[in-house]
């Protein structure tokens, strides 16, 4: 994934553009960089690694070195940025979010008009790179961002860096926020909202799909109107947003409760009276467990607590392997609370099920009774198409494909996968029950789509649900 911040100042920028980038930490783990416009000093731009450090510690240089009115900042999964491009639109800085699927063949159309890449990082180039020649294939700005927007199969939002403004342009179908914020001293925009009131901003404006905005200290004018459709991902709301964010008027603490209160309600006679503490793996788990404890009765514990003080989020390795030992470090446990108790444990989601396994493990390994798993959105079938939440995870990784495919004997893809789509169907209940029975938990139920959707409370025909059903 990855999430960006960019502002446009009436005075010096840098101080907002650190905190608001710093505040998108949870969104990336491997590469954040800044970059600046001053009239008298141009442009000035700084990538650092942050697998080991977090964003601030990293950029504490840069927060007191660099200099000017107008910035743009990323923190990325994936791609080294904001890039400074110099072509027959000037000198500009490039940051984005988002995934092209038809790389090669942009590439390639690219290629024969003599273009090339300079970065590339194990042998792929750097996405946004590739947008930026995009954008140079055209005559100015607007058309250019139109082109991308156009050309790119996946989804793609950006910020713009230039001297006389921020360029920012949501995807075309808005899988990904941004929104705008506003002071007395200027604009800013972001991926998260929450990210820039602590430094004095009120909400402003959010792009709709498709949009494309120009912000300067003076005033954010709209250069394309947003679209009709809109597809955000869902995924928001269940994980990826912090706690306190707002996609489209949507609280994600509340959406969390919501999901919760519904598989409490689900599970109405099932468990009752057969747990004893209700618990949310840390972090994005707690906001659904907190709704469950709420509508069942039964009360909420912590059971392990996340070390985070030399172990922040941005500390993960990407390599699986590596990626599951520090989640096991990271949680330390509260024998007391575990020790011949029932609990009933809700995670975001199960992907490929080796963390929750390992988790569910650690419980019984400190005198839990019963672990009983209820992820708070039904079971991950595709692998995403248009984020980078899977970019590494294909469709054969997912523990619900495994276990089909288990079942069935043979790869299942296409209509033969409806059946365990459906849960009230009997293939989806043997699905579950071998995933339960591989996992070890004591019982699982996962939320189901139409409860998460009504979590939600949006259209959800704006709701992107591929990653469950496979619907585009």
């Amino acid at each position: 994934m990855g999430g960006f911040f960019g502002t446009a100042l009436k005075n010096d920028c840098v101080f907002d553009l650190f905190f608001g980038v710093d505040y998108h930490s949870h969104l990336g783990t491997r590469r954040a960089g800044l970059a600046v416009y001053s009239e008298d000093e141009g442009f000035d731009k700084a990538i650092h690694n942050i697998e080991n450090a977090p964003f601030r510690t990293k950029f504490t240089k840069e927060s007191n070195s660099m200099h000017g009115k107008m910035g743009i900042g990323c923190i990325s999964d994936f791609e080294a940025q904001p890039i400074l491009i110099r072509s027959h639109h000037g000198t500009f800085a490039i940051a984005t979010v988002g995934k092209i699927n038809n790389s090669d063949e942009i590439v390639e159309k690219i290629i024969e008009n003599k273009a090339h890449f300079f970065e590339m990082h194990g042998g792929e180039i750097n996405q946004t790179e590739l947008v930026a020649s995009i954008i140079n294939q055209k005559d100015n700005f607007i058309d250019g961002i139109r082109y991308a927007q156009e050309l790119i199969d996946g989804s793609m939002s950006m910020l713009i860096l230039t001297p006389k403004g921020i360029y920012a342009a949501r995807d075309k179908l808005g899988r990904t926020p941004v929104v705008i914020g506003k002071k007395d001293d200027g604009y800013c925009a972001s991926f998260e909202s929450f990210a820039y009131f602590n430094l004095g901003y009120s909400d402003y404006k959010t792009l709709g799909p498709g949009e494309i905005v120009i912000m300067t200290a003076d005033g954010v004018k709209t250069l394309v109107p947003a679209g009709d459709k809109m597809k955000i991902c869902t995924f928001l709301w269940i994980y990826y947003g912090y706690p306190s964010s707002t996609y489209e008027g949507v609280s994600v603490e509340k959406v969390r409760y919501n999901c919760g209160k519904a598989l409490a309600n689900r599970d109405a006679e099932d468990v009752k009276g057969k747990i004893d503490i209700v618990a949310g793996v840390p972090d994005s788990g707690v906001g659904h467990a907190i709704g469950y404890a709420n509508e069942s009765g039964v009360p909420y514990s912590r059971p392990f607590i996340k070390y985070t003080p030399t172990w922040p989020r941005s500390f993960m390795p990407t390599h699986q392997s590596k990626r599951e030992l520090i989640a096991r470090m990271k949680l330390i446990p509260i024998k007391d609370l575990i020790n011949g108790n029932s609990l009933l444990m809700i995670d975001d989601s199960i992907v490929r099920g080796t963390q929750l396994r390992d988790t569910t493990a650690y419980l019984f390994s400190n005198g839990a009774k019963e672990v009983h798993i209820r992820p708070a959105c039904p079971p991950i079938m595709f692998g995403c198409k248009y984020l980078n939440f899977s970019r590494s995870t294909g469709d054969m990784e997912l523990i619900a494909r495994r276990i089909v495919n288990k079942l069935e004997g043979r790869e299942v893809t296409g209509d033969d996968l409806k059946e365990y789509l459906d849960p009230d169907s009997e293939k989806y209940a043997a699905m579950l029950e071998e995933i339960r029975k591989q996992q070890e938990f004591t019982s699982l139920r996962y939320n189901r789509l139409d409860d998460m959707l009504d979590a939600i409370d949006i259209d959800s025909d704006k709701l992107c649900t591929y990653c469950w059903n496979g619907v585009e």
